[in-house]
C-alpha cells in the first residue's frame, strides 16, 4: 500500500521493532502477583478478522507472533513517532515455543518481505481482496487505523508459514522505552560511531554524536534509536538492523535472568509492557499470560535462537528464499530444534502443547480419503513418482484428479497446497507425506507437489529410492538449511558478534 507508506511526509521515522523486547514478557514474567496489578492493563484485538481457513496445529509447541506498531497515539507521538495517525508495522517475528518448553526461536520477517496477503478484515467488516507480491508490513496498515490490523497480519503469516499461530502480541515503542527504563538499561555494542544523521538521513548533516564506538547501557528513548538506527552501519539494510535487534533481545533477557525473577525486577517490567501491549483474546488477561509465561522460564539462555527467514534480495525489496524457509518451517511444525533436535516433548505429559492423547491417537488412526479430491505433481527426477503416489492415495480412498510433472524438477520437500474451505482435509492428507510442507495458497482444491522426502520413501514401510540427482534427501521432518544453522544467534552470545549483515 504505496499510499499508506507515504503518509507522514519524508521526516516520518520508521520505527522497526521496539516490539521485540516483549519477548521478555514470554520468557521471565510469570508469578502470582503479578496478576492483580496487570489484569487492568492489557488491551485486546478483534479475533473476528481471522480467516477461517487456518492450519491445524503442529507437533507440540506453539507459536507466538510478536508485531511492533509505531503508532503515534498516546506518548508514542513524543518519540520520534511523526505525523499522521496511521498504525504501521516495520518489524515482526514469529516466537516458537518447542513441546519439551525447554527451546524457543524467534524467525524474524524483514518488513519488505514480498509475500502473499490473503483477504483481510476492515473495520467496517467488509474484507479486502487478497494481493499478491506485497510488502509484509503493508498487512499492518489494511484499513489505516492507529491500533492497525494485527489480524491480517497473522493471516498473512500464516499462509506464508503453513503454521498455526497461536496468540498474537503487538507493542508499541511506547512501551518498549518504558521497558528498558523498567530494567535500569541494556548492554548493547555498536561497531562504529553512530550520529544522528544515521539515523534520520533526512537531517541533512550529520549531526551530534549518539552512540560512541563499543559496549555501553542505553534505556528509553536511547534504546529506541539503537534499534531503529541502520544508515551508516554494515550495508545499511533493514537486514543488519533485525540482527541487531536480535542482538538487544538477547542482551535484555540476559539483564532480566541476571537480576533475579523476583517482584522487585519483574513488576515494573511487566507493568510497563502490559500498559502498551495489544494481545490477542487467547492472551487477554493476566492469569492467561502468566499461566503461559511460567512454562518457558526454565529456557536456557543458549536454547532461545534468534534466526531471519532465508531471504536474497530483490531490487530494494526482499524476496524469500526456497527451499530453505519451507525447510525453515517444517522443522518448527515437526518440533525440530535449528540443530536438527526432537523437541516435542512427547511422553512428558505437557499440558501446553499440541501433541496430548487426542492428538496422538488422531496420528495413529487410518487415513481415510473419501471425498477428497486431490492432484499429485512430480517435483523430482524420479521416474514414475507421480503415478506411485497416486495409487498410494487411491488406496486410501483419495480421488486423483490428475499426475503430472512439475515445472522445477529439484524439489527437496514435498508441499501440499491447499485453496479455501480445504484447510482440514489437506492436513489430513499431510499425514500420508511426513514432513510435508503445507500451505494455504491454491486457488482451489488441493495439489501435492512431490519432493525428494517422499522419493526417498514413496509408501509406508517401502525401501528409500536412490536419488538420480545425487543429492540427500532431507530429514522428514525438516531440517533448516546450513546458511540458516550459520546465522542462528543464541541469547547467551557475545553482545558484539556478527552486529551487521554486509
Amino acid at each position: 500500500m504505496t499510499g499508506t507508506r507515504g503518509k507522514g511526509g519524508p521526516h516520518r521515522m520508521r520505527i522497526p521493532a521496539v516490539v521485540l523486547v516483549s519477548l521478555l514478557m514470554l520468557l521471565t514474567a510469570g508469578a502470582g502477583w503479578v496478576y492483580l496489578k496487570l489484569n487492568g492493563n492489557i488491551s485486546t484485538f478483534d479475533a473476528d478478522g481471522l480467516s477461517d481457513d487456518r492450519p491445524g496445529a503442529g507437533a507440540a509447541g506453539q507459536n507466538v507472533l510478536v508485531i511492533g506498531s509505531d503508532s503515534r497515539s498516546g506518548g508514542n507521538s513524543g518519540l520520534g513517532g511523526g505525523e499522521g495517525d496511521v498504525g504501521r508495522s516495520d518489524t515482526a517475528f514469529l516466537l516458537h515455543v518447542y513441546g519439551d518448553r525447554k527451546h524457543a526461536v524467534g524467525v524474524s520477517i524483514p518488513r519488505d518481505t514480498l509475500v502473499d496477503i490473503p483477504p483481510c478484515r476492515l473495520p467496517d467488516g467488509t474484507w479486502t481482496p487478497p494481493r499478491t507480491r506485497a510488502m509484509f508490513n503493508s498487512a499492518f496498515s489494511v484499513g489505516e487505523s492507529a491500533k492497525g490490523n494485527p489480524a491480517c497480519t497473522q493471516n498473512t503469516v500464516e499462509k506464508l508459514t503453513g503454521l498455526r499461530v497461536d496468540h498474537t502480541v503487538v507493542v508499541d515503542f511506547e512501551g518498549f522505552s518504558a521497558m528498558t527504563s523498567a530494567v535500569g538499561g541494556v548492554q548493547v555494542c555498536v561497531p562504529k560511531d553512530v550520529y544522528a544523521g544515521d539515523l534520520n538521513p533526512h537531517l541533512g548533516t550529520r549531526g551530534d554524536l549518539l552512540f560512541p564506538r563499543g559496549q555501553q547501557s542505553v534505556s528509553g528513548r536511547k534504546a529506541l534509536d539503537y534499534v531503529r538506527v541502520r544508515h551508516g552501519i554494515g550495508d545499511g539494510s533493514d537486514i543488519g538492523r533485525i540482527q541487531r535487534q536480535q542482538a538487544f533481545v538477547s542482551s535484555m533477557i540476559k539483564k532480566v535472568r541476571s537480576q533475579g525473577l523476583n517482584p522487585t525486577t519483574l513488576l515494573p517490567l511487566a507493568d510497563a509492557a502490559t500498559k502498551s501491549m495489544t494481545v490477542d483474546p487467547g492472551l487477554g488477561s493476566a492469569d492467561k499470560l502468566i499461566s503461559f509465561a511460567m512454562s518457558l522460564k526454565h529456557i536456557d539462555l543458549h536454547d532461545i535462537k534468534f534466526v531471519t527467514v532465508p531471504w536474497r534480495y530483490a531490487g530494494d525489496r526482499v524476496d524469500i528464499v526456497q527451499p530453505d524457509a519451507d525447510a525453515l518451517w517444517a522443522s518448527l511444525k515437526a518440533d525440530r530444534t535449528i540443530d536438527g533436535q526432537d523437541a516435542t516433548g512427547k511422553g512428558r505429559g505437557s499440558a501446553g502443547g499440541a501433541g496430548g492423547g487426542a492428538a496422538q491417537a488422531e496420528a495413529a488412526a487410518p487415513v481415510k480419503g473419501e471425498g477428497t479430491r486431490v492432484s499429485v505433481a512430480n517435483g523430482t527426477t524420479v521416474t514414475g513418482l507421480a503415478a506411485r503416489a497416486a495409487a498410494a492415495l487411491e488406496e486410501r480412498g483419495f480421488t486423483v484428479t490428475g499426475t503430472t510433472t512439475a515445472h522445477g524438477r529439484d524439489q527437496a520437500t514435498t508441499v501440499i497446497a491447499f485453496g479455501p474451505g480445504q484447510a482440514g482435509r489437506a492436513h489430513a492428507l499431510a499425514r500420508m507425506f511426513p514432513g510435508a510442507y503445507v500451505r494455504g495458497d491454491a486457488a482451489d482444491g488441493i495439489s501435492v507437489t512431490l519432493g525428494r522426502d517422499y522419493a526417498a520413501a514413496p509408501t509406508p514401510g517401502a525401501e528409500p529410492s536412490p536419488d538420480p540427482s545425487g543429492t540427500p534427501p532431507p530429514d522428514p521432518s525438516g531440517t533448516p538449511s546450513p546458511e540458516t544453522k550459520a546465522r542462528a544467534r543464541s541469547a547467551d552470545d557475545d553482545p558484539c558478534a556478527d552486529l551487521s549483515y554486509g
